[in-house]
């Protein structure tokens, strides 16, 4: 048997760091990512949350932000409890044994100008002085 998902999107909200009782980290954020289909030419997205644990929540909630592009690899869990009403509510998440920054905290704030690769592949003029052969 496997359960195992990858996923990459954008951070809704800043991640949220608690401790259990025990001592040990744990951070909660959901991750937006969108589908490979648009409906009525609207992109949709999925909303998916998101738990680390540990160092890895420590770290997630000292370098994630809002907005953040980021991979999660980790596995599902489905878990139910009895609300107020006394109604049973099952929650679905993805608890992370990793988790990729795939841009900078500086990248969120490049414009094209700054961004080296933004002419798409064309040709970059250079002096013969500049290569160190």
């Amino acid at each position: 048997m496997l359960n195992r998902v990858i996923l990459i999107g954008r951070l809704t909200a800043d991640p949220s760091l608690r401790y259990t009782p025990a001592g040990v980290a744990v951070t909660k954020f959901t991750l937006a990512v969108d589908r490979p289909f648009t409906s009525n030419g609207e992109r949709e997205a999925d909303f998916i949350p998101v738990i680390t644990w540990r160092q890895l929540a420590e770290t997630c909630a000292n370098y994630l932000r809002k907005g953040r592009l980021t991979a999660v690899e980790g596995r599902i869990q489905v878990r139910n409890y009895e609300n107020n009403d006394g109604k049973r509510v099952y929650v679905t998440e993805v608890i992370a044994d990793s988790v990729r920054f795939l841009e900078s905290n500086k990248q969120q704030g490049t414009s094209a100008k700054d961004d080296p690769f933004a002419d798409d592949g064309k040709p970059i003029e250079f002096n013969d002085s500049d290569l160190p052969f």
